[in-house]
């Protein structure tokens, strides 16, 4: 499990523009806790669970109104791609990689 942890240089694609954070990630077993950090303040993963170089997590967005988000992404190496999904508004295209 420790091949996703780490923390993690992120872009997503949002209708607002392109979003930089740091994602970061503690896994414990099959589930994992961290925080993803940018413009708009610091979400908690809410319900992080790992399958092999799988995650899924939930985060409460306050800004700029509240929502929560569905997320998931696969770890290939130091890559990270996955989706964040805004209900709704769809699902946006995140990208990162991991932090030297």
């Amino acid at each position: 499990m420790a091949g996703v942890d780490g923390e993690w240089d992120c872009i997503t694609k949002s209708p607002l523009g392109e979003q930089k954070s740091v994602f970061t990630v503690k896994s414990d077993g099959g589930s994992f806790t961290g925080s993803n950090v940018g413009a708009q303040g610091a979400l908690d993963v809410i319900d992080g669970k790992v399958d092999g170089n799988k995650l899924t997590w939930k985060m409460e967005m306050k800004v700029p109104m509240p929502m929560t988000l569905d997320c998931q992404a696969t770890i290939d190496g130091d890559t990270l791609t996955g989706t964040v999904g805004a209900g709704a508004f769809g699902a946006f295209p995140m990208t990162g990689t991991r932090k030297a």
